[in-house]
């Protein structure tokens, strides 16, 4: 009961950390998630974003899409399959994810505790 205690307290200081964030930002943590996945993989598929956030299909097309309205990030055509969609980080996605990376949070204390853990 213990364990299911901390996963609980765990889970609630995420949602206090997405609060500030979502203030902050304007994005939900997925939405920041994605951006810093494409920071690092500057060009990926649906799938590949979705497997890189753990995030069902529908879900990811939902973070894309809301990320998209943004303007953050832009579809490119596959030059060899017309079919295939990647997705890029546009230049005010860049820079947004490099103010994101470059800040300070302040971080509920328990969250820091995990953080360091890792």
């Amino acid at each position: 009961m213990d364990t299911l205690c901390k996963i609980r307290d765990i889970y609630r200081a995420i949602a206090e950390f997405e609060v500030q964030f979502m203030q902050l930002y304007d994005l939900s943590l997925n939405e920041g998630m994605l951006l810093c996945t494409l920071l690092n993989r500057p060009k990926l598929t649906s799938s590949e974003i979705a497997e890189a956030l753990g995030l069902s299909a529908s879900n990811t097309s939902k973070v894309i899409r809301s990320v998209e309205d943004k303007k953050l990030i832009t579809r490119l055509i596959g030059r060899e399959d017309k079919r295939q969609m990647h997705f890029a980080l546009t230049v005010e996605g860049k820079s947004r994810i490099t103010d994101i990376k470059n800040a300070v949070f302040e971080m509920p204390e328990l969250l820091q505790q995990v953080v360091r853990l890792v």
